[in-house]
């Protein structure tokens, strides 16, 4: 919640189609004062590797505004973080500052007023080991099948320009992957299968800090 945001208002921000191909053009994306980021984004005490939102820091919102984290809203049983209280720099309108400072971050967002439902199903590898081949002798290849291959999230957020895609369309989620919408999607469901993954450095440098 940017607590600074008028109440009420809607703009919208050009966002590119692809980066990699101006020729691509652009769209409309709406903004307002609630909205939703990745969980992943924000640390309430993050780690030295971390540059994403935190309290009391600054990131940019992509598209949008420099954004800070002003204060933490917790469910009162879970001790879950359940929001995130911030303030914005209106001069920073479209992603820079006219003063020039810089910020370490860029996060993904979409306007909580505008949203879409969609069911996103995230595929991983089929099989525990790389080649069946190396199976033991007597085990069966069902014995090899990997437990979270399939991960299927319903109710995730996106931009409401997802909301026109038909069965077979591609797209990419920035930082996520890419997706292509399912044939079993309808006007009233859009599912999006995720055919490719992009590397998440972050959660490199973690495993990495873990396993050391």
């Amino acid at each position: 919640v940017i607590e600074n945001y008028p109440d009420g208002q809607v703009e919208e921000m050009d966002a590119v189609n692809n980066p990699e191909d101006p020729s691509a053009g652009t769209r409309k994306v709406p903004f307002g004062k609630v909205l939703y980021i990745e969980q992943d984004d924000f640390r309430e005490t993050p780690t030295k590797d971390f540059f994403r939102l935190a309290p009391g820091r600054e990131v940019r919102l992509r598209y949008a505004y420099f954004i800070t984290c002003q204060g933490v809203v917790k469910d009162p049983v879970t001790g879950q973080v359940v929001e995130l209280r911030c303030t914005y720099d209106p001069a920073t309108r479209g992603g820079n500052a006219p003063d020039g400072r810089k910020v370490k971050s860029t996060i993904h967002w979409v306007a909580a007023a505008r949203a879409v439902d969609i069911e996103a199903r995230l595929y991983g590898r089929l099989f525990t080991i790389m080649d069946l081949a190396d199976a033991e002798e007597g085990r069966d290849f069902k014995d090899y099948l990997a437990p979270d291959s399939l991960a299927v999230l319903g109710g995730a957020k996106a931009e409401p320009a997802l909301a026109s895609m038909g069965p077979g369309d591609i797209c990419q989620f920035e930082r996520l992957g890419y997706f292509c919408v399912d044939k079993d999607s309808g006007p009233s469901r859009k599912i999006f299968n995720r055919t490719v993954s992009l590397k998440d450095e972050l959660a490199k440098i973690e495993k990495r800090g873990k396993s050391a």
